[in-house]
C-alpha cells in the first residue's frame, strides 16, 4: 500500500499512481542493452535562455540602455512644457532644424502632442524602428504610429524623417528647409 493512500476511498487512484511511479522507475533502471552502463545518459531539459539581450550586428553595445534613452528622448521631445532649445538636443540635426521644429511646436496641435514609445527594433547599431501611441490633449490620435530614432553624437534622437512626416501630417504645405 502506498503512504497516505486508502483504498477504501474513491477509485485506487493511489494504487493507480504507485504502480506507474514504481514501472518508471523499474524501466528506467533496467539494463536492456546488455552492456555495460559506464556512460550515462545525456540530459534532456532546456536550460532556460537568459533575458539579457545580446549584442548583434543589428544592435547597439547596450541595448537597454539604447532603449532605455529612445523612451527618455522621445518623451521629452513630445513634451508641450520642454522648450525648444532642449528638443533640438534630442532630434536628429536639431540645430539645422529649427525652422521645422518651430513649424511643429507652433501648431496649436503641436503644442497639444505628447509621444509614449511602446516598442524599439533595432536595425543596425545606430538606428531603430519605433513604435509609439501620439495623444493630442490626452486622447490617443495615433496609437502604434511608426518612426524612427537615430545614434547621433553618441545620443539617441527622434529622427527628422520623424518629425517631417508628422508636420506633414499637419497639413503645412512648407515645413521648412530640412524635410
Amino acid at each position: 500500500m502506498v503512504l497516505g493512500s486508502d483504498l477504501r476511498r474513491g477509485t485506487g487512484r493511489g494504487l493507480a499512481v504507485a504502480v506507474l511511479v514504481l514501472a518508471c522507475a523499474l524501466t528506467a533502471c533496467g539494463d536492456d542493452s546488455g552492456g555495460d552502463e559506464t556512460t550515462p545518459p545525456s540530459p534532456s531539459v532546456k536550460l532556460p535562455r537568459t533575458t539579457e539581450p545580446t549584442p548583434s550586428a543589428s544592435a547597439p553595445d547596450d541595448p537597454a540602455e539604447a532603449e532605455r534613452q529612445i523612451k527618455e528622448n522621445w518623451k521629452k521631445f513630445f513634451d508641450p512644457d520642454v522648450p525648444t532649445k532642449d528638443k533640438q538636443a534630442v532630434l536628429e540635426n536639431g540645430d539645422k532644424m529649427d525652422q521645422v521644429l518651430k513649424s511643429f511646436s507652433g501648431d496649436e496641435r503641436g503644442g497639444q502632442v505628447e509621444a509614449t514609445v511602446t516598442e524599439v527594433e533595432f536595425t543596425s547599431p545606430a538606428e531603430a524602428n519605433v513604435t509609439y501611441t501620439l495623444t493630442l490633449k490626452g486622447a490617443t490620435v495615433m496609437p502604434d504610429a511608426a518612426g524612427t530614432a537615430v545614434e547621433q553624437d553618441d545620443t539617441w534622437k527622434v529622427s527628422v524623417k520623424t518629425l517631417c512626416g508628422l508636420v506633414g501630417l499637419s497639413g503645412n504645405e512648407s515645413p521648412g528647409p530640412g524635410c
